[in-house]
């Protein structure tokens, strides 16, 4: 059962409560590259993006925040380091949400303009730690960034804003090693009832990302702890929506989109069964239907395998069938056969 956690509102959503885990990414693009930025920002969204972050750096670069609001409905965050005025300015700019460390930003008179700024404009504020930028006095009191630490220092940033009545406040504690994360975050989850956003930090490139990604944010999320997640992948930001997206459906989350599932091949597979099978998911992308999707290599025991599946396909030598809930429809040519899938299931 999912922990029930403080509901706090970001632009025209929540996260925290009973509400939906949402998906987060965040634009790779320069900060001074508006017009890529935006595009980019559109294209997240298109791709099931639910809540999108930008860097902010320096004072040019809060002309983002106005340039990409105008463009998407999902909220936007603005992510600071040090410099307490540019979040100033992104309030005042109209951002969704503002990702800062308190205790990064100088003296109780600049936390309590940052605080008292975003509570009167409604937004809220994410706490982010990890591992590599915890303070120097926990770090040598641990000596090392592990989980009591990284937990310490997000509960002393969150002091910092408590000292200010501000408590709208969600929190990450994202480490890279994927032990360490899902240590800290059940930690964190045992100790606070704000919302976490989960996600493994500097995860590597999309193949070993994805795995250490899935292994740590989808443990959390079985064992009912998160509310947001985001996929570090060194990609384009589109593939880590997917993968979070995918992440969601491996553990029961996300049941409005397709669940492909498909066999590994074997010695009686007659069919290019690897390029079909990543056709068909590419092509699943863009459907919003909450089915299972079935692609398997042998026409003898494919449909008995995938009986459960709403619709799927198995190949032959030169032929596939199409069937559903088990029950062959007809045969089909094998060059034609996902195009004849897709009619299948949009019709459907």
């Amino acid at each position: 059962m999912r922990k029930l956690t403080k509901a706090v509102k970001v632009g025209n959503t929540y996260i925290g409560g009973t509400n939906p885990i949402l998906i987060q990414s965040m634009l790779n693009v320069s900060a001074h590259d508006v017009e890529n930025s935006v595009k980019q920002a559109v294209a997240l969204e298109k791709a099931g993006c639910q809540i999108v972050r930008a860097s902010v750096p320096d004072m040019e670069a809060v002309k983002l925040v106005e340039a990409i609001k105008k463009e998407i409905s999902i909220p936007l965050v603005a992510d600071i380091h040090f410099d307490y005025r540019m979040a100033l300015e992104c309030v005042a700019a109209g951002v969704d949400k503002i990702r800062i460390n308190p205790g990064n930003i100088g003296d109780d008179d600049k936390v309590k303009q940052v605080a008292n700024a975003c509570k009167n404009a409604g937004v809220p504020i994410r706490i982010g730690v990890n591992g590599g930028s915890l303070e120097k006095h926990i770090l040598e009191k641990y000596g090392r960034p592990c989980a009591e630490a990284l937990v310490e220092s997000a509960k002393y940033h969150c002091s910092l804003l408590n000292k200010f009545d501000f408590d709208d406040i969600v929190i990450s504690i994202k480490s890279s090693d994927v032990p360490t994360m899902i240590e800290a975050y059940r930690l964190m989850s045992s100790q606070t009832n704000y919302p976490l956003h989960l996600g493994v930090t500097e995860a590597g490139t999309a193949r070993m990302g994805l795995i250490k990604s899935a292994v740590g944010i989808g443990s959390l999320l079985c064992d009912g702890i998160g509310d947001t997640i985001r996929v570090s992948l060194t990609d384009d930001p589109v593939q880590e929506v997917y993968a979070a997206k995918d992440i969601l459906k491996a553990v029961g989350l996300k049941k409005d989109t397709p669940t492909l599932i498909s066999c590994p091949t074997c010695g009686r597979t007659k069919i290019n069964l690897i390029a079909l099978a990543n056709e068909v998911e590419k092509r699943l992308n863009d459907i919003e239907k909450p089915i299972t999707v079935a692609v398997m290599g042998c026409v003898v025991n494919g449909p008995g395998e995938a009986r459960e599946a709403d619709i799927g396909i198995a190949g032959g030598d030169g032929v596939a069938i199409l069937f559903k809930k088990g029950e062959i429809i007809r045969k089909v040519k094998e060059e034609d056969i996902v195009d004849e899938l897709m009619r299948e299931i949009e019709a459907m």
